[in-house]
């Protein structure tokens, strides 16, 4: 159990069958009346967001997550299989449970599986991935790094904006948070 006034931004509560994650909150003491705690909530599963008000000092179950390491190893249909690293079990994930973090996932590649009792709640990819451009406009002479951008397609699928001198067959280093070029490999 965690109280109200222990609420935090990541913070994971169970609320009516479900696992929520505080996004904002603020401890309200009004002139007249009793404190209270106003949250902003969202739903791991579904990804909705509630605003929701408790009581000051009131408590909630903490939901358990476990996190594993698990690897990707290859896609079966339209099913992503993982490697457990420590026991070698896989598990299969559906496009749907990954998420919009499919498009940087490569064979081989460590993530972080997020796991509530049995069921998979989240997919973490590294903060960063090096991928090979398979597509873009060709670069021309005079393209400097301090230009502006172009499309590029990567092995993986995903478009991300490089600057203009960046050509086919370059590996770039890419934010998976929030899809943009850091730089050459």
């Amino acid at each position: 159990m965690i109280s109200s006034n222990d609420f935090r931004p990541g913070v994971t509560i169970e609320l009516d069958g479900s696992v929520w994650r505080v996004v904002e909150f603020l401890h309200v003491k009004p002139g007249k009346g009793s404190a209270f705690v106003r949250t902003k909530l969202k739903n791991v599963q579904t990804g909705g967001v509630v605003e929701r008000t408790f009581r000051a000092g009131e408590t909630v179950p903490q939901a358990t997550l476990e996190k594993r390491t698990m690897q990707h190893t290859y896609k079966d249909v339209d099913e992503f299989v993982f490697m457990d690293m420590d026991s070698y079990e896989e598990s299969r994930l559906s496009e749907k449970q990954i998420g919009d973090r499919v498009k940087y996932l490569k064979d081989g590649m460590e993530v972080n599986v997020v796991f509530w009792g049995t069921q998979v709640l989240e997919v973490e990819l590294p903060n960063s991935v090096v991928l090979e451009v398979t597509q873009t406009d060709p670069g021309v002479k005079g393209d400097t790094a301090t230009g502006g951008t172009k499309p590029a397609i990567v092995e993986t699928g995903a478009q991300v904006m490089v600057p203009l001198f960046i050509s086919i067959g370059e590996r770039i280093k890419i934010d998976t948070r929030n899809d943009s070029y850091l730089g050459r490999e």
